[in-house]
């Protein structure tokens, strides 16, 4: 696979992953929670990271926000913070590799491009590890709720907004990688062209090495003596006879 379509299908997977982590943000449905009647639902809880709702049979929603960010628990304020982390990590990995991307005009030299993509795999790597990480403890807390036999509140069942931020979170990952293979395949592409060497300049320079009037070649013979058979020799006129 050649580096630019590796940078583009990179770049669609990283968006489309920060699009469905930034989505995960707003939603509702963090975990849910219904009581059954005998013929239809009584009620549904959901909630969040930023507020807790109950629904009715009618559709009626009844919400509350969460009364104050310090009287929180631990593992939601940990959920907020990874969660913002992730959203802001992603928004600058896909600035910088538009800009590092091979198919754009902009970012410099092909090395500072090279420089500024694998800075945003970087940045997806991280904005994926920091949603997958909000998702897994959130979920972890649901679970070991609804398992523990100790436990008397509400029970509640995991949402689909986990669902949703681990399958962007694996996507952020995964595109991340590749934006920094694909930097170690050029860098191998740049490698091998330097290692082609011009030899024809050096026979050149070392047949003007000769000075002026001595160059000679190879298969140049030296002229046949001829002063032997075509000398004219004159004889006495006796010696005929």
């Amino acid at each position: 696979m050649s580096g630019m379509i590796q940078e583009i299908l990179a770049f669609i997977l990283t968006t489309s992953g920060w699009v469905l982590v930034s989505s995960t943000l707003p939603t509702d449905y963090w975990k849910v929670s219904s009581l059954d009647g005998t013929v239809i639902t009584t009620a549904t809880y959901w909630s969040n990271l930023w507020k807790t709702c109950v629904t009715d049979s009618t559709g009626v929603s009844n919400c509350k926000d969460f009364p104050s960010m310090l009287a929180l628990d631990g593992y939601i304020q940990a959920c907020r913070g990874l969660m913002i982390a992730a959203v802001c990590l992603g928004f600058f990995g896909s600035v910088f590799s538009l800009v590092g991307m091979k198919c754009t005009k902009i970012g410099g030299t092909d090395k500072n491009k090279a420089r500024i993509t694998c800075f945003a795999g970087v940045d997806f790597i991280l904005s994926g590890l920091c949603s997958l990480s909000a998702c897994s403890l959130y979920a972890h807390r649901i679970t070991s709720e609804f398992f523990d036999p100790m436990f008397v509140a509400q029970k509640y069942e995991l949402g689909a907004a986990l669902f949703i931020g681990w399958a962007g979170s694996v996507l952020c990952i995964l595109g991340g990688c590749m934006l920094c293979f694909s930097i170690a395949d050029s860098c191998t592409k740049s490698n091998s062209q330097v290692s082609y060497i011009y030899k024809g300049a050096a026979s050149h320079s070392r047949i003007s090495s000769y000075p002026r009037g001595q160059a000679k070649s190879v298969n140049q013979r030296p002229p046949p003596d001829y002063s032997s058979s075509s000398r004219i020799q004159h004889f006495d006129k006796n010696a005929y006879v």
